[in-house]
């Protein structure tokens, strides 16, 4: 097993202070928006060998992949660690976006390839040849936005807003009027790619229909009954003003998680958070195709190309909890699964639901891993790499402790 240490990214949407404060450590002064946990060749954790030497941990594993993966994880993923663990905080809307399945990915990145596109060029759309299912975890309330409405549902909130147009005296925008009449088309896709399409290509027409609705909100025009969607409209307007996203906000199902709650995302599904402190983890790839809320590349088209338009009902996570003690959330997904370990001061420990790899961060008091090969003693804020030939593994709380510990492991869902 190998203590390892792990690289932190300073988007501008991050926290200055939830990933500082989970991990018990002094903030940095700026955004810490993502603490990426991994092998991922963008941002390796550095591994930290029993003499004291630091290879990054994706050198570490291509040295002796089915040592340190595991057979049956290389011949399903290949010579990689599969999943990449993040713990996320939110404090500003991060980018409208989705991710593509794993054929869209693998001919997107053979393609951009072909065409000379250098794989740091701020217009590629495919960074590596691998889909990205996620799940998010919520460490504190979580708000995001996930998957499309009904398009019955999204029709009202938009009637609801032309009405309120009308009582202030206003004109009700043609792009408006449009995705109303998109919306009211019988067959389900076809309404949704319509509004979709009318509105991030809406340009100036939707960024003035923004200002005239935000600008009669709040005024103190009635919100009731979609005042959910709509404060949050606002609240996204105030970091991306004018953005079509803005809008498109309106077509997709508001989440609110509560902590211990989790929902994951498939290929194909639009998706932004908004703000909240969690556990994410992914399939270990960094395809996105936004489609707003950034100043990055959006490429309209190939975006079309990937989104999903159906409605869904929001895809939770419910914990599945083992005779062994396990607390584990599973989506449907080989790549990964999430394991919760929770133990209270001389509690019984409980087994690692490992298979393949597994890497564990620790949010609270210390605890030992322990395999019939080595030992590893964590505490607050440290995390470690476990290769496959170190199963079976079990989690102690340490002698003598005072405090409840509580940490996540991440291994391959390949064993349900």
């Amino acid at each position: 097993m190998y203590q390892i240490e792990n690289v932190l990214r300073p988007y501008a949407w991050g926290s200055t202070t939830a990933i500082a404060g989970l991990l018990g450590r002094p903030a940095s002064g700026g955004p810490e928006a993502e603490l990426w946990i991994g092998a991922h060749p963008d941002s390796p954790s550095t591994a930290i060998h029993p003499n004291g030497v630091t290879q990054p941990l994706d050198a570490l594993i291509a040295k002796d992949p089915a040592h340190f993966l595991g057979g049956e994880s290389v011949a399903a993923f290949g010579p990689r660690l599969p999943f990449l663990t993040k713990i996320l905080a939110a404090d500003q809307p991060l980018s409208l976006q989705v991710h593509p399945s794993l054929e869209q990915a693998r001919e997107g990145f053979a393609r951009e390839n072909a065409a000379g596109i250098a794989a740091d060029a701020a217009h590629r759309n495919y960074r590596d040849d691998n889909h990205k299912p996620e799940m998010i975890f919520a460490l504190t309330p979580f708000r995001a936005l996930c998957g499309f409405r009904s398009p019955a549902a999204s029709r009202a909130i938009f009637e609801h807003l032309a009405s309120v147009l009308e009582s202030a005296a206003l004109d009700v925008p043609e792009i408006i009027k449009g995705v109303i009449s998109d919306l009211g088309l019988p067959v389900e896709e076809e309404a949704l790619r319509a509004a979709f399409t009318r509105l991030i290509q809406g340009g100036t027409e939707a960024t003035e229909a923004i200002q005239e609705i935000e600008a009669v909100l709040r005024a103190g025009a009635p919100q009731e009954p979609h005042e959910d969607a709509l404060t949050a409209m606002v609240g996204i307007n105030e970091a991306f003003p004018g953005d079509p996203g803005v809008l498109i906000s309106l077509l997709l199902n508001h989440l609110s998680l509560q902590p211990g709650q989790a929902v994951y995302l498939p290929a194909g599904n639009v998706h932004a958070y908004l703000q909240g402190t969690g556990v994410e983890v992914m399939a270990s790839s960094d395809n996105v195709l936004r489609g707003g809320l950034t100043p990055k590349h959006v490429d309209v088209p190939e975006l079309l190309k990937t989104v999903r338009f159906e409605s869904l009902g929001v895809p939770r996570v419910e914990a599945v909890r083992t005779p062994f003690g396990q607390e584990l959330y599973q989506p449907p997904f080989e790549e990964f699964q999430l394991q919760r370990i929770e133990l209270e001061p001389g509690a019984e420990p409980v087994p690692l639901a490992q298979s393949g790899p597994a890497v564990v961060v620790v949010v609270a008091g210390t605890v030992v891993l322990d395999s019939p090969k080595s030992d590893l003693r964590l505490q607050r804020g440290d995390a470690a790499f476990i290769p496959d030939v170190e199963n079976p593994v079990n989690v102690h709380s340490v002698q003598g402790a005072t405090e409840t510990s509580i940490a996540f492991a991440v291994t391959t869902g390949l064993v349900k």
